[in-house]
């Protein structure tokens, strides 16, 4: 059973999408269903901050019609008995209102908070799920924006939006029926006032939201930049690059700083511009408001409480405005983050795939180590499969053997290692690990039966000891210790300041490149493994180091199927089959000794690395 081919198609379709993102998104309904069931964990407190928005919403606009009516009714009569209970009844509504206020609050943020972490959890284990292909294929900048920028704008959307919009909208509402009670003609003088200022507010708000992206992305570039820099200043300055770079770099500076002066002068425009509406709106209110109390028409009382309420009717105007810009920008974050949450995978195990059997499961103490059977037949693939890398590759491994892999790069040394470790499927041909169809065993059980050392080699934040017992967390630090006894290293890493619990720095940046290799090599060796890969693994180590390697390696690989990349002959010269490939094809096969008298292919490369070799 095969697997289908990726559709190319929707690949191209999916890097599109993510070349032109979007700034904004309309409100798109079922997005925002689907992020409301991120808040199901705190239904409860979801609903109170409704039930809090809402009183919230008739709470703010009522203290400003109490302090008109006490202004209109005891201060403007001058009964300063009166005034004394006003002020009380005031003092407890207020009260009131920031008690209510703390919960409201503390609930937005509780609900923010729940949603950010379930998206956050459920985009790291969707990515860690993905296949190879897909970390190819998708830059890690935009995997780190969507969990960062893009769930930041939605944790916006969720405790923020909505109910700043209750809030507001409910405080116009009040507002309206104060000044309809006041005097409804003046009422529609508003009315037909706030159209204006809507349309003011949004087209700049738009306009402040692309430059403030624009600002935000060049920031981004900036501090990718530095921190690239400071990460290759070895090649920096032994290329003598320092001008050129901080050339590049003052002119992504010069980006940075022409859009923030652009978003300076648009804000310096809004600003201004809606308080000269709203001093413009003020003084109609007046002239008409005051032509209607000269002709008593309404009271002065009544024009009072009119004008407080009038600021309490535009004032909301502005801020719906700005939420609803940032429930545009919590959709474009919505479509983008719920696009990586929801991409299917390549390929997955097939529902029909079984375990690989582990049959160091029932080996008893200090026996022999159980190889696997790794067999090639006929193996076509590609990274895209209109263009193969490999073409009808065959050959056996039996278990226990040595199988190494010569040829220059681009030769396939790396794809087959790929195929082996199920990184990546065939597309042609069978690959069968103890006469199973890799497509039926699950990734999970061959991946727990082998060790990796790559030439990248990689560690995680955390001590020597940590980095080695990740493959194997249930390992004991006697166990540890004597694998790298094993290994014959034990002494470089109590040489180290702490020991093996000495902290190895981001990404190891605290031990050397050797050091670093043979935490890695403790690591695969650690978990026992039933299939070892070495990818250039020795590539790193100096060549005393190395010495001592060989004859554990020699030890610990016995009994175990293990595949060799290198080009340093001495890690293959011992090699049960050796493998010379060139463009996808296998072109001699034998041990060292058998490729040597043949004088092909082989025999040259070995020539012509031969004094180097010898060398180290």
């Amino acid at each position: 059973m095969k697997p289908p081919p990726p559709n190319l198609s929707i690949i191209r379709r999916e890097n599109d999408a993510e070349d032109n993102e979007e700034l904004q998104k309309p409100l798109d309904w079922k997005l925002i269903r689907r992020l409301l069931t991120y808040t199901r964990p705190v239904r409860g407190k979801l609903i109170a901050l409704i039930i809090l928005s809402l009183i919230r919403s008739a709470q703010l606009p009522a203290l400003v019609w109490l302090s008109s009516l006490i202004i209109s009714g005891p201060i403007m009569r001058h009964e300063s008995s009166q005034l004394i209970w006003w002020i009380g009844g005031y003092a407890i509504a207020a009260f009131l209102t920031d008690f209510l206020f703390h919960f409201r609050q503390r609930y937005a943020l509780e609900i923010g908070e729940t949603v950010v972490n379930g998206l956050r959890a459920e985009i790291f284990e969707k990515v860690q799920r993905q296949p190879m292909s897909f970390f190819h294929r998708v830059k890690l900048g935009r995997i780190i924006s969507r969990v960062t920028s893009d769930v930041e704008a939605m944790r916006i959307g969720i405790q923020d939006v909505l109910f700043v919009v209750i809030i507001q909208f409910g405080g116009m509402v009040f507002a309206t029926f104060v000044m309809l009670k006041c005097d409804w003609v003046l009422f529609l003088v508003v009315v037909a006032m706030a159209p204006v200022l809507w349309a003011i507010n949004r087209r700049f708000r738009l306009r402040l939201s692309v430059e403030s992206r624009a600002a935000t992305e060049s920031f981004s570039r900036v501090t990718a930049t530095l921190a690239e820099s400071v990460n290759g200043i070895r090649v920096t300055q032994g290329f003598v690059r320092q001008e050129t770079n901080t050339g590049l770099f003052r002119s992504l500076l010069s980006d940075h700083s022409r859009y923030n002066i652009q978003l300076a002068r648009t804000s310096a425009i809004l600003v201004p511009l809606l308080e000269l509406n709203s001093q413009f709106f003020v003084a109609i209110l007046l002239m008409i408001g005051g032509w209607r109390t000269f002709h008593d028409v309404m009271t002065l009382a009544d024009l009072i409480v009119f004008f407080l309420m009038a600021n309490q009717f535009f004032t909301p105007i502005a801020t719906i405005g700005n939420q609803y810009n940032q429930a545009l920008l919590a959709m474009a974050g919505c479509e983008r983050v719920f696009r990586l949450i929801d991409h299917e995978p390549e390929w997955q195990d097939d529902p029909k795939a079984q375990p690989l059997p582990d049959p160091r499961r029932e080996a008893v103490a200090g026996a022999a180590a159980h190889g696997a059977r790794v067999e090639f037949r006929r193996v076509t693939f590609g990274y895209d499969p209109a263009r193969p890398v490999l073409h009808d590759v065959s050959f056996t491994a039996e278990p226990g053997h040595t199988v190494a892999l010569v040829g220059h790069t681009g030769s396939g040394k790396s794809s087959i290692i790929n195929l082996v470790s199920k990184f990546y499927l065939p597309t042609g041909g069978e690959l069968l690990i103890d006469g199973r169809d890799i497509l039926l065993l699950t990734s999970e059980s061959l991946h727990r039966q082998m060790g990796m050392v790559q030439q990248q080699n990689f560690l995680f934040g955390g001590t020597v000891l940590e980095n080695i017992r990740l493959s194997k967390p249930e390992a004991t630090d006697a166990e540890i210790r004597e694998a790298a006894r094993r290994l014959d290293c034990l002494d470089l890493f109590e040489a180290l300041p702490k020991g093996l619990l000495t902290e190895v720095g981001e990404r190891g940046a605290g031990l050397s490149v050797g050091q670093r290799q043979l935490i890695c090599f403790t690591r695969a060796l650690l978990a026992d493994p039933r299939i070892v890969i070495l990818d250039e693994a020795t590539s790193s180590i100096d060549a005393l180091t190395e010495a001592r390697l060989q004859k554990a390696l020699v030890e610990l690989l016995r009994g175990r199927t293990s595949f060799i990349v290198a080009h340093r002959l001495s890690t293959i010269r011992h090699a049960d089959l050796v493998l010379v490939l060139d463009q996808g094809r296998i072109i001699e096969r034998g041990t060292h000794p058998q490729l040597l008298a043949q004088e092909g292919h082989y025999a040259a490369l070995y020539k012509q690395f031969v004094q180097v070799d010898d060398r180290t």
